[in-house]
């Protein structure tokens, strides 16, 4: 059987990390009691917090993090396959943006550290820098997940900025992920334009469905997000989307349709070597 549902749960994480893990365990809880085997939460699920000496006063290492160890016991309890957008994870005199993907026995299945890091001024006169305080990842990851009767299934995992470096998502596809992901905190402005076409785009550029839970709304550390937490079909469809408001976003999906899809469309094999020539310089 290659029908399951998935599911994201959408938050509004605070600067209060039991109260950011409550919220997600809450989720996970919700979309398990919907049939969802696979789980995922959004981009920074415990903490939002843009203070760095606060930050760095409540993050801990990955063995220490209570929101991991308190989602391993919920995916274990439920037999869901849980992923942990990311967390702030505690990295000598950096942080890690780290994204960790359970099984449903309880175990961690493979962890990634975003590799693309938000250096950014935009035109409404926001400003990011999150090399200031994380250090970016080096290594594409794709969890062999358990999705229930489905069977094992391959998951590009990937962290929010993530998404507009087609090339990552390309290395997934040829790789054969089913599944590929973005856990977002998108701000609203950047959102607004380009979340949804972006995500449409991954799927459809390597006939994988797409899947990422979103942060939304005015946060306590006064950035605001896009959230719209979605999921998208490998020929571009749009199943399921919320809004701002945190919530659960669960699709019944086909896991044959990525063959289907890639048999339609098999630009995943077409790929042929080439030099550039010429340049703005």
């Amino acid at each position: 059987m290659s029908r399951i549902v998935v599911a994201c749960v959408g938050m509004r994480s605070s600067r209060d990390p039991a109260a950011n893990r409550e919220a997600a365990i809450a989720g996970v809880n919700a979309a398990a009691d919907a049939g969802a085997v696979y789980v995922q939460t959004p981009e920074m699920t415990a903490l939002l917090e843009r203070d760095r000496a606060a930050l760095f006063d409540k993050i801990r290492e990955e063995d220490a993090d209570e929101t991991i160890a308190a989602l391993r016991e919920v995916a274990r309890r439920r037999g869901v396959t849980v992923h942990l957008g990311s967390l702030a994870i505690r990295v000598g005199e950096k942080v890690a943006n780290r994204a960790v993907v359970i099984g449903p026995d309880g175990a961690i299945l493979a962890t990634y550290d975003k590799i693309h890091l938000f250096d950014v001024d935009l035109p409404n006169g926001e400003t990011w820098r999150e090399s200031n305080t994380y250090v970016g990842g080096d290594r594409a990851v794709i969890a062999r997940a358990p999705l229930g009767e489905a069977g094992e299934a391959g998951i590009g995992v990937a962290i929010c900025y993530d998404i507009r470096f087609p090339h990552l998502y390309r290395a997934y596809g040829e790789a054969g992920a089913a599944i590929l992901t973005a856990p977002a905190a998108f701000t609203r402005q950047t959102g607004e334009a380009h979340w949804q076409v972006l995500a449409r785009a991954r799927a459809i550029e390597n006939g994988a469905f797409f899947v990422a839970a979103a942060q939304g709304g005015v946060h306590e550390d006064g950035r605001e997000t896009y959230g719209h937490s979605i999921i998208v079909d490998p020929w571009g469809r749009v199943l399921a989307e919320g809004d701002a408001e945190p919530g659960i976003v669960a699709a019944q999906i086909d896991l044959d349709a990525v063959a289907e899809a890639r048999r339609r469309i098999p630009s995943l094999r077409h790929g042929r070597p080439f030099t550039l020539v010429g340049g703005a310089g």
